[in-house]
């Protein structure tokens, strides 16, 4: 059957509802029989389109019975590419890969070259990437044939590794598809089309067949739309084919990737028709103002010197008409006014809105914050599978074996939602908690699930369940070689299965969306997982969060009937009432250039492949298409995580085309970004003063040690805190060895080496030998980090060197230790009834000839100055004194003090140092034995003074001499009153 001479093609106008038109103009020609309906054949470049045109229809139908047409699918909603596989007889019967398969499969030859560095997730990343190559090769009808024709001598040394890579791609791919019969998916669809195609032309469809929405960026879709516009009933529908632009620049189009009507412009040369010869769509054929607005600021980069000569033809009161700006300074601010813009179209009977991005980030904000309004509308983008629930717990159950359990890891394992041990999850975070606060936040030096049984000791109630968990996950740490990934995969599976189950309850891994989505793609993983090499435990993780990547997951049906968010893709050909252009900065929308990680620009260039730049003339076009709408509003964030960013180029030639003109300011619509600010803005703002708790006498402490003394002068309300109402800081779980722990090992060497030599010392070499002895008893496992090793271990040994050594002198001027770590006592009157300070003492020594004793004490980081200890901010050493010469410490009868002594043993560049709190002629301060009584009378009047029910408990009554972050700082709300104030919190 001869085809028409010309082909028949039709356009769209951007702005239009192309769906609604669509189905009403197809309803004109084809609907006056019913019958006659269901034999048009409608091609639509997406899945989604094809169910937004079944929606046009029974619009147009008010709802009335009809008898549809075919309509199909051109490409694939997630790859935007030709699905055609099953349409046409014969040919190839080869299965194609799964994208998976083939990527695993890729990721194992990728794995044996030195470019994936032995890391088999970047090894799939690499592979990915790889397959993305194939596609496009193959898409693009480009043989890998001129490889090896890409002047290597030009290249740099890591391009040619590159591409001897490929080269051996390029020779055994295909042996490999054909060893296993098998193809690319990419080559299998366009021979499909091809078969079409030929199928066509030999036997030309007589009833009608429309291909709309489609710009022919895939060579054999624009050869199938070729053969369409020219079938006896075919025609051809473009979407928003731009007839305002000149000769000029139209033909400028063509060399310019980045235009909106590049696309455009090769598919019609590729059709065979001119500009001119296009028709409008059957009830089409208005042309906005905006339109041409936009036509004039997207011109090609050589055509915008005529800017000038063509704002005079442009009516900006018309073009801007229902244009609105939104220049959030933030994406919270942005998220917020988006939001609140959806949610004013609601206030509109039947009024729809869309917000049109491809930042995800931005949708998941706006879907959040219409939350607020119990307005739930999912990003029809979908959800990263990475950062869904089903896939998070996957991912903490690799970490935590790959750590060995240690306690970050563990903890965020049995606080995931989804995790239960056999048990009510309520019983299951008490045992948690009670873990946690037993051995999960102290500093340990080993990991593990025995290390952890070995330390609760026979405390049943906490071993039972670690026992259950230390089961289930046997066989997960049974072997740390590498295995095959099938079955490490089936192992983590299982384990994930059984620690999900809970009495009576089925596992919730694999429930609702994203748990079907999950179980997918394990099922596809284990049925290719053959294909992969062995993995070991401890890349595990990174390799689960690279098969992750990538995988979506997309709702079912809208939630919402009037509001919707959508991707670019998902945006196409759809239209709403109201839309919302978000994201609107370089690099987000039009989003930056992707780098080809095989091949650079100019071997794309040599090979034959598109540039880089191609996929933004396409997201230009969407631009177009969307802002064209009579209700659009167009927003931006001037700032992402604190850096400024660039406005879209778009919104930059609008700005340079408009200059200073009027209508053009007028569209910033600030009411949304004030409304946004006022939703949050309480009525009236509550001065915070500082807490001034004063609790009955009764329930304030009677006893203090020494070291809550110096807290209660400089910080009264965190002594209330802690002392009265029993308010305790957890450490942070998995604490690194910090001071307290280099403290307590010297405190305890130094009491195990004095206690054992109170009358004489050994020589140097035995004493030296006996103290690093013990040294490495009390640090013991703790020596097998690096960090302890290489750094605490030689200053703990330059330490005790400049000990000895001090030890000798203090020997010789006639001190020697009478006690070592022990508590002493100090009852006094009170007006409320007696007091008791208590303290421990880390040694004091009595002085052989006159009786007087010494108070010392050690520390590994800074001790209090003179001055310091003189005026009551650092009591500490002067209490103990008043206690000793009281006879408050057993075995030590009462004695004047001789001195006061620190001592630092820091092991740096000055491995020690004793100071002796003295007078000095700038800092004058009374002998040690005066020291200690004044400051046992300070700290009488202290007491008598909280004895009174009137004196509060101030937060940080001398702020000037609270230099360090509290405990208890964001209970007194101390950043709160420090605003404005200038005072260093």
């Amino acid at each position: 059957m001869a085809t028409p001479a010309s082909p028949t093609v039709y356009t769209i106008a951007p702005g239009r509802p192309f769906l609604d038109l669509l189905a009403q103009g197809i309803l004109q020609q084809h609907g006056t029989d019913p019958l006659q309906l269901s034999h048009v054949t409608v091609l639509l470049p997406t899945r989604r389109a094809c169910r937004a045109l079944t929606e046009a229809f029974l619009r147009q139908g008010n709802g009335k019975a009809l008898l549809l047409p075919t309509i199909r699918p051109l490409g694939d909603v997630d790859e935007d590419e030709l699905d055609l596989r099953g349409i046409g007889e014969g040919g190839d019967h080869a299965l194609p890969f799964g994208t998976l398969e083939r990527s695993l499969l890729l990721a194992r030859l990728v794995m044996a070259s030195p470019l994936a560095g032995g890391d088999s997730a970047n090894a799939l990343r690499l592979a990915r990437e790889l397959g993305h190559l194939l596609d496009t090769a193959a898409t693009e009808e480009v043989g890998l044939d001129r490889l090896p024709d890409l002047v290597p001598a030009e290249l740099a040394g890591h391009w040619q590794q590159t591409l001897d890579f490929l080269q051996v791609i390029r020779e055994n791919w295909p042996a490999i598809k054909v060893e296993q019969g098998r193809s690319d998916s990419a080559e299998q669809r366009q021979r499909a089309t091809q078969r079409w195609i030929d199928h066509w032309q030999s036997s030309p469809p007589h009833d009608p067949v429309i291909a709309a929405g489609s710009t022919g960026t895939i060579p054999a879709t624009a050869r199938l739309l070729k053969l369409i516009s020219r079938l006896p009933q075919g025609s051809v529908v473009l979407p928003g084919l731009d007839r305002l632009l000149d000769d000029a620049a139209w033909a400028a189009t063509h060399d310019e990737p980045t235009h909106p009507q590049h696309a455009m412009a090769k598919l019609l040369d590729t059709l065979g028709i001119l500009r001119a010869e296009v028709l409008d769509w059957p009830g089409d054929g208005t042309k906005t103002a905006r339109s041409r607005l936009l036509a004039a600021a997207l011109l090609p980069p050589g055509e915008t010197h005529r800017w000038r000569e063509l704002r005079g033809d442009i009516v900006a009161a018309d073009a801007l008409t229902g244009l609105q700006r939104i220049d959030a300074p933030g994406p919270r601010e942005e998220a917020l006014a988006i939001a609140l813009a959806m949610r004013e179209t609601l206030e509109t009977p039947g009024r729809t809105a869309a917000l049109i991005t491809p930042d995800r980030m931005l949708a998941r904000r706006v879907a959040a914050e219409l939350a607020r309004y119990d307005i739930i509308v999912d990003d029809s983008a979908g959800q990263p599978l990475l950062q869904t629930a089903p896939a998070v717990f996957l991912r903490l159950l690799a970490t935590a074996v790959a750590e060995n359990f240690t306690p970050v890891a563990l903890l965020a394992l049995l606080k995931h939602p989804f995790c239960r041990l056999g048990m009510d999850r309520e019983d299951l975070l008490r045992w948690t908690r009670r873990l946690e606060r037993k051995l999960l936040r102290k500093s340990r030096p080993l990991a593990g699930l025995q290390a952890l049984a070995a330390d609760l000791g026979d405390d049943l109630e906490l071993l039972t369940p670690l026992a259950r968990l230390a089961a289930i996950a046997q066989p997960l740490i049974d072997d740390h070689r590498a295995t095959d990934l099938k079955t490490l995969l089936q192992v983590q599976v299982i384990a994930a299965e059984a620690l999900t189950v809970a009495p009576e309850q089925p596992s919730p891994l694999w429930q609702h969306d994203a748990g079907e989505a999950l179980h997918a793609l394990v099922v596809d993983l284990l049925a290719a997982a053959d294909q992969f090499g062995p993995v070991t435990p401890a890349e595990w993780p990174r390799l689960l969060d690279a098969l992750l990547e990538g995988q979506v997951v997309r709702p079912r049906r809208p939630l919402h009937p009037r509001l919707s968010i959508w991707g670019l893709l998902e945006a196409r050909l759809q239209q709403a009432d109201r839309i919302i252009l978000g994201g609107l900065n370089e690099g987000t929308w039009p989003p930056q250039a992707k780098e080809d990680p095989w091949l650079s620009r100019p071997m794309r260039q040599a090979l034959g492949l598109s540039a880089p730049e191609f996929r933004l003339g396409q997201t230009a076009h969407d631009f177009v298409q969307a802002a064209s709408g009579s209700d659009v509003i167009l927003s931006r964030a001037a700032k992402v995580d604190g850096t400024p960013t660039v406005p879209a180029r778009w919104l930059l030639r609008l700005e340079a085309l408009l200059e200073n003109d009027a209508c053009w300011q007028a569209t910033a619509s600030p009411q949304y970004l004030t409304w946004a600010e006022q939703l949050d803005t309480p009525a009236q703002s509550l001065r915070v003063d500082p807490p001034k708790p004063t609790p009955p006498v009764a329930a304030r402490p009677r006893q203090l040690y020494v070291t809550a003394i110096e807290t209660w002068i400089r910080d009264p309300y965190a002594l209330y805190a802690r002392r009265i109402l029993n308010l305790r800081s957890l450490d942070p779980p998995e604490q690194p060895p910090d001071a307290r722990l280099r403290g307590e090992v010297i405190h305890t060497v130094l009491e195990k080496f004095q206690q054992r030599h109170r009358d004489s010392l050994p020589d140097n070499t035995a004493a030296m030998a006996e103290l690093l002895d013990l040294g490495r008893s009390e640090f013991g496992s703790w020596l097998q980090r690096p960090d302890i090793a290489t750094l605490w271990w030689p200053r703990f040994e330059r330490a005790m060197r400049w000990f000895l050594s001090y030890e000798r002198m203090r020997r010789v001027e006639g001190f020697c230790p009478v006690l070592l770590e022990q508590e002493g006592m100090l009852e006094f009157a009170a007006p409320a009834g007696a007091f008791i300070l208590k303290a421990k003492a880390d040694r004091i020594d009595r002085h052989q000839v006159d009786g007087d004793l010494a108070i010392l004490d050690y520390k590994t980081g800074q001790p209090p100055t003179a001055k310091q200890v003189n005026s009551g901010l650092a009591p500490q050493l002067a209490l103990e004194a008043a206690i000793a010469r009281a006879g408050g410490f057993k075995d030590v009868s009462a004695a004047e003090i001789a001195e006061l002594v620190y001592i630092r043993l820091g092991g740096g560049n000055e491995p020690g140092e004793a100071h002796r709190i003295e007078s000095t002629s700038r800092t004058p301060i009374p002998p040690a034995d005066e020291l200690a009584r004044e400051a046992l009378a300070r700290l009488s009047g202290w007491v008598a003074r909280y004895d009174d029910e009137k004196t509060p408990y101030l937060s940080r009554p001398r702020p000037q001499f609270v230099n360090y972050p509290g405990d208890y700082d964001h209970l007194a709300r101390v950043a709160e009153r420090a605003e404005g104030s200038g005072e260093d919190t």
